[in-house]
């Protein structure tokens, strides 16, 4: 079953620490590290994901769609909240998906888990990705280690020889 996280990007970065001091500097640095990141996870945890930052504020803002890293980003236009574009996205999401949306908005969060997403607070998706890194570094010692192993470079033949020597056959 295919998996997408549905983001409400500015919530997120009004809400992670490190996004509210990179924001603070420069909003184009916050909005860049949360792609960084979420690409990251998704390729981490096989799921799709799409980033909305709205541009209801912005005069003659013109909705705007982008892909970076692997990571869908959507600029809402004029007078479009990105709560309205991630309703929008869940019509269009295949119905067998399992799909997340990533927000605080207490409102937004009960009008998609009505429409049969399930929904996650910014902090916990902070949380998701901090223990989706701990994960990605173990698996990856992991792997590094089992690899350098000189058992795992040998054929069959090779190693079934080895063997009998070891046995003294």
């Amino acid at each position: 079953m295919e998996g997408y996280l549905l983001v409400d990007g500015y919530n997120v970065i009004n809400y992670w620490p490190e996004l509210i001091k990179l924001k603070d500097i420069n909003l184009e640095h916050a909005r860049e590290r949360l792609v960084e990141i979420l690409s990251d996870y998704s390729g981490f945890k096989g799921i799709n994901v799409i980033i909305v930052f709205d541009a209801h504020l912005v005069k003659g803002g013109v909705e705007k769609y982008e892909e970076k890293s692997g990571v869908k980003i959507i600029y809402s236009g004029e007078g479009t909240i990105a709560d309205l574009v991630i309703e929008k996205l869940m019509n269009d999401i295949p119905k067998d998906a399992r799909v997340y949306v990533a927000t605080s908005d207490k409102v937004e969060q009960n009008v998609v888990w009505g429409k049969g997403a399930y929904r996650i607070s910014s902090r916990e998706l902070l949380l998701e990705v901090e223990n989706s890194k701990k994960e990605s570094k173990i698996h990856y010692k992991r792997k590094i280690y089992n690899s350098n192993r000189v058992d795992d470079q040998l054929s069959d033949d090779v190693r079934k020889t080895l063997e009998k020597w070891r046995r003294g056959q």
